[in-house]
């Protein structure tokens, strides 16, 4: 968890994925997740306090306006967004970044 903490501070995204062996994504945690584990956060292992399969990744060639769209739509509504192929996280997507670039 120590280290989980360091990048989620140093990447600000309020997010990180947790993979497995493979490289696949098993599951991430949030600053919500932090919360809930709050008692002795540092004794447990990321995959402990993980939520497992994020239900919301896009695909590389996903458009922005798509990728937005799909973070609007409940349940649950999200910020951040893994951007997945063949199910190994290549990039992290925020809908600041999305709103930065004007797509609306």
């Amino acid at each position: 968890m120590r280290e989980t903490l360091l990048v989620m501070t140093e990447k600000r995204w309020g997010v990180v994925g947790v993979t497995g062996d493979d490289g696949r994504l098993l599951g991430a945690i949030t600053d919500g997740d932090l919360r809930r584990h709050i008692e002795g956060l540092l004794d447990h292992t990321a995959g402990e306090v993980m939520t497992p399969g994020p239900k919301k990744t896009v695909p590389p060639d996903m458009l922005a306006s798509e990728a937005l769209a799909l973070m609007s739509d409940p349940p649950p509504a999200v910020t951040v967004l893994f951007v997945v192929d063949d199910g190994r996280p290549v990039g992290i997507l925020h809908v600041h970044d999305i709103l930065r670039a004007g797509v609306m």
